[in-house]
């Protein structure tokens, strides 16, 4: 086998109009003025994984559903100004959509637009079996229709990593992908005890290790039985939005995975970029570079080793 790949992604391509609020939550008023203005911008959780990944130097690969529309088009122009190859597949529902507000304290609030799906909707197999063939790993997105994937990439050999964002560790829909997976991140924002659904995706499942994000609290690592905490990252420069950050978290951890790093600097370098992601305004689609994030991660370190 021929490895062209370092990181094929799965789903989660789309648009976001980002609203800026002056609260959350937004108490009701018959009209609000706004700023710094509405901004309509391409980028979901799949294509900001696969910008991070390709912003730190790996090989990466998207494939998604996508409509012939101008929220199509934004997302192949994203894209195709970042090198990132792409595969659309056609979408008679059009591409995926949301609205987010996003308060003073860079918290958000997304509304997802639940039409853009239909339940027949496939990625082709025989497309996917392809790509899968020639990917070191593949990050499946919890967009449908990536759930029907899981078979597919896991008859192809590559190592698999999801996101569950904040998934209640309850709801059935996330655990085809939970459960599915080598490599499993999520919030701790909906769960009422995180280490307990940790442990439950690591027996029930095939995650031999599941990272619970924790925003400014950090993050929870289990490996292997092994619960560790790790410490936040003080963001560069002042949080100005939360959007992305799981991602950037996510996508820097492959990075450590892929290099044969262990997990917990795996983590210190998703706790890096997920701090750099919240100094990123919600308008734009930006990630930190390798170099960035391997001088900061030194810096991290040695503040640590001083304290």
């Amino acid at each position: 086998m021929t490895t062209e790949t370092d990181v094929l992604v799965l789903g989660g391509a789309g648009v976001d109009t980002v609203v800026h609020v002056p609260e959350l939550p937004l108490p009701y008023a018959d009209s609000y003025m706004i700023r710094p203005g509405i901004v309509t911008r391409a980028g979901q959780s799949g294509d900001f994984v696969a910008l991070g990944v390709r912003a730190l130097g790996l090989r990466t690969h998207h494939i998604d559903l996508l409509g012939a529309d101008p929220e199509g088009d934004l997302v192949r122009a994203l894209h195709r100004d970042r090198g990132i190859p792409l595969t659309a597949v056609p979408s008679a529902a059009g591409t995926k959509r949301a609205v987010n507000l996003v308060g003073p304290d860079g918290r958000r609030l997304s509304l997802y637009d639940d039409t853009r799906a239909r339940e027949s909707d496939r990625l082709p197999e025989d497309t996917l079996r392809e790509l899968a063939a020639t990917s070191r790993h593949a990050h499946v997105v919890i967009t449908h229709p990536c759930a029907h994937a899981l078979p597919v990439l896991r008859e192809a050999g590559p190592t698999i990593s999801t996101d569950l964002h904040d998934w209640d560790g309850v709801n059935p829909y996330h655990e085809p992908f939970a459960l599915g997976a080598d490599l499993v991140f999520l919030s701790t924002t909906a769960l009422a005890d995180h280490e307990r659904t940790m442990r439950e995706i690591a027996a029930r499942g095939r995650a031999r290790i599941v990272v619970a994000t924790a925003g400014a609290e950090g993050a929870y690592l289990l490996v292997d039985g092994d619960l560790t905490h790790v410490p936040a990252v003080a963001p560069p420069a002042p949080v100005v939005d939360s959007n992305g950050a799981g991602d950037a978290f996510a996508a820097a951890f492959l990075l450590g995975w892929l290099e044969g790093a262990d997990p917990l600097r795996c983590a210190r370098y998703g706790a890096v970029a997920g701090a750099h992601a919240c100094t990123v305004p919600s308008t734009r689609a930006d990630a930190i570079g390798r170099d960035e994030l391997l001088a900061r991660c030194a810096e991290s370190d040695a503040d640590r080793v001083a304290g």
